[in-house]
């Protein structure tokens, strides 16, 4: 395979708007996420990323500066590059450019299928499940 590119890249950008759009396909139209609760607000202050294979836009997440944590979200790989490591370039890349905020201490709702991705990186799953617009999911943290 070719090596996954991750690049942290401006909102609104050319790169991030391919992000934007991978984010409708999966989410709303494979996914069924209403398109008012997956673009918000955030969205314009977020730092958003891009996962990048043979010059295409295959992945993208946003990290997200709360009061007392960094916040990783809105983590999706298009279908055919699942499973191959994509979502996991993606978090370590937020996660090294991201570690000296907050104390090195991050957090994210991960789809309940996806946990043992995220344990790798060191996340644990803190609460009971719950379902976030009809998908169950977990919250998961560092610290």
């Amino acid at each position: 395979m070719n090596p996954i590119t991750v690049l942290s890249v401006p909102v609104f950008s050319t790169l991030c708007n391919e992000g934007f759009r991978l984010r409708r396909e999966v989410f709303i139209v494979e996914q069924n996420v209403p398109a008012d609760m997956e673009f918000d607000a955030d969205d314009l202050n977020a730092f958003h990323f891009v996962a990048i294979v043979s010059g295409e836009v295959c992945g993208t997440l946003r990290v997200i500066h709360a009061d007392d944590y960094v916040r990783i979200g809105r983590v999706v790989v298009s279908l055919p590059w699942r499973g191959k490591g994509v979502a996991s370039a993606m978090i370590r890349h937020a996660m090294e450019a991201h570690k000296d905020v907050r104390g090195n201490r991050f957090y994210l709702t991960a789809q309940s299928d996806k946990t043992a991705m995220y344990e790798r990186f060191g996340f644990q799953i803190h609460g009971d499940e719950f379902f976030e617009v009809g998908i169950p999911h977990y919250q998961m943290r560092n610290f």
